[in-house]
């Protein structure tokens, strides 16, 4: 067995988004190699309305596939596939583009203002960039969790956790994508198959993930984050990308520890991505813009669909 050591760790920047929507991207539109096939990941949690009602009005998206997971408040969304509905607390939503869908995310707190989740993209492989969209939505209450003796939890969005799996399935990268939390001061050690590109993405607690010349700590948000003025220290969820190996270490601090772990199989294939669409060549990328100009992005039958 081999540990995966700590290749960087990334603070999560503000970003605004949407119709202006304030959130923290922990990373996306760049250099995206390292997190292949994977293309972003958005921190969307906020206590305060005001900068996240706008929401993110109509929009296109081809060529990705789009994961919402909420752990407070509620997403209504509405779909060119004739979906309607809202996601909650704990569940997950996850859209496959295809060749084409549009729709609209608008977030709405809950009882104390709270709205949080996240929003990951993964790439399609150009032979499913045009492959008929697709939409998947798994409530709370469906998705499996393990807990361990030592009291440490793992909710399974997608992907296998020992002999358990997620119900999210036909995903063209076989994603692992869990949400774990570790007790106070308990050590884990996380399998990880070895061609995969893995990260974590720590949202609550403390802790530290270890590499082979020792434990390297991650700071993050104080237990308090929920709060309704977030904390001065905001910049610190952290990102952490690990380098290749087959598992790797982690310990909780005095508070417990709680993130994201997500690892996919990299497509390896050129990337041409501009605003929600991602392609493989620019031509292809100009194609599909031309097409929304047209009216023509959903094909001729739902081109009366208005992104405005």
């Amino acid at each position: 067995m081999s540990l995966r050591p700590v290749k960087r760790i990334i603070e999560a920047k503000p970003t605004l988004e949407g119709a202006g929507v304030h959130l923290r991207r922990a990373f996306g539109f760049g250099n995206t190699a390292d997190f292949d096939p994977f293309l972003l990941l958005d921190d969307f949690r906020n206590d305060i309305p005001e900068d996240y009602l706008a929401g993110f009005p109509w929009h296109p998206h081809r060529g990705i596939e789009t994961i919402t997971y909420v752990l407070a408040g509620e997403v209504e969304h509405g779909d060119s596939l004739g979906n309607r509905g809202s996601i909650t607390a704990g569940d997950v939503q996850w859209m496959t583009a295809g060749r084409g869908i549009i729709h609209q995310e608008m977030p709405k707190g809950d009882a104390a203002g709270r709205m949080h989740g996240f929003q990951l993209w993964a790439n399609l492989p150009s032979a499913l960039k045009m492959t008929p969209p697709r939409y998947q939505e798994i409530q709370a209450g469906d998705i499996p969790e393990v807990v361990e003796d030592d009291g440490a939890r793992v909710r399974i969005i997608c992907g296998r956790y020992g002999s358990r799996r997620g119900l999210v399935d036909g995903i063209a990268a076989d994603p692992t994508y869990l949400d774990i939390s570790i007790p106070p001061g308990r050590s884990r050690v996380l399998p990880v198959e070895t061609t995969r590109h893995a990260f974590a993405y720590v949202f609550s607690g403390t802790g530290s993930f270890c590499n082979a010349s020792g434990p390297l700590a991650v700071p993050t948000e104080p237990v308090g984050w929920a709060e309704t003025h977030p904390p001065a220290a905001a910049q610190d969820r952290s990102l952490v990308l690990f380098d290749r190996g087959d598992e790797l270490a982690v310990k909780a601090g005095e508070d417990g520890m709680r993130f994201l772990l997500v690892s996919g199989k990299p497509l390896e294939e050129p990337v041409a991505w501009y605003g929600p669409i991602v392609m493989n060549t620019q031509e292809q990328l100009r194609q599909a813009y031309q097409e929304l100009e047209q009216g023509k992005f959903l094909g001729e039958s739902r081109s009366g669909i208005s992104i405005a």
